[in-house]
């Protein structure tokens, strides 16, 4: 004999919230967006907000704007490049024509000084050529060592090579020749190096800037145990 079955009664909806209780939710909301963006926050504030006495900034300090999701064409024989390779470190890019003049060369010497005056926390920074046109960067271009001594920039050395577009122009834009863009491990555009006719000097600049930034900052930091 089966047993008799009853329908469950409509259930009542669900009085509002009080006041309180929302205000109270909202407040929890704006919190945990604050946590989240309080690393990068912390970054920027303490390098900028807190310096230690008598110090220098040398990069100009931009509103953070995120570079495109467009995946842009690799070129020098590399594959294509996204702005998610970019995230979970600092990138310095640049960018310039593949002919490359004395202002893309001076911005290529200085970028990879600094990145090698990182030591052992050149994991932590890339770089990035953005070529803006269809040429080929010729070798000399991707070398700032002397004739007949080994390319500063070998195969696997760091340098990517990417065709820019439309959209990832406009957000760097207006670049003057020879500007390098600092790219914070979110891939966002962050700071701008000009350029400046004494190299060594420009590059010593840019080193101790990104030495203050990756100080003061956890992000980009390989985990113990991955692979960077």
């Amino acid at each position: 004999m089966t047993s008799p079955t009853f329908a469950a009664p409509d259930a009542e909806p669900a009085p509002p919230l009080p006041p309180a209780v929302r205000r109270r939710a909202r407040r929890t909301l704006l919190l945990l967006a604050v946590v989240c963006v309080l690393p990068v926050l912390a970054s920027y504030l303490m390098f900028y907000l807190w310096p230690p006495q008598g110090r220098v900034n040398h990069g100009t300090l931009l509103a953070p704007v995120p570079l495109p999701a467009t995946v842009l064409d690799g070129a020098g024989g590399q594959p294509a490049l996204a702005r998610a390779e970019l995230e979970g470190r600092w990138t310095l890019l640049i960018t310039a024509p593949a002919a490359c003049d004395a202002a893309c060369a001076r911005a290529l010497y200085v970028s990879r000084q600094a990145h090698l005056a990182q030591a052992r926390e050149m994991a932590r920074v890339g770089r990035v050529w953005l070529i803006t046109d269809g040429g080929e960067p010729a070798a000399e271009h991707l070398s700032s060592a002397p004739a007949g001594a080994p390319s500063a920039h070998p195969p696997g050395g760091g340098l990517r090579l990417a065709r820019a577009d439309a959209a990832w122009l406009e957000v760097l834009a207006p670049a003057a020749p020879g500007t390098i863009y600092l790219v914070d491990p979110l891939g966002q555009r962050m700071m701008r190096f000009d350029d400046a006719p004494g190299r060594t000097a420009a590059a010593q600049a840019l080193s101790r800037d990104l030495q203050r930034l990756l100080k003061y900052s956890g992000l980009g930091r390989t985990p113990p145990g991955a692979r960077p």
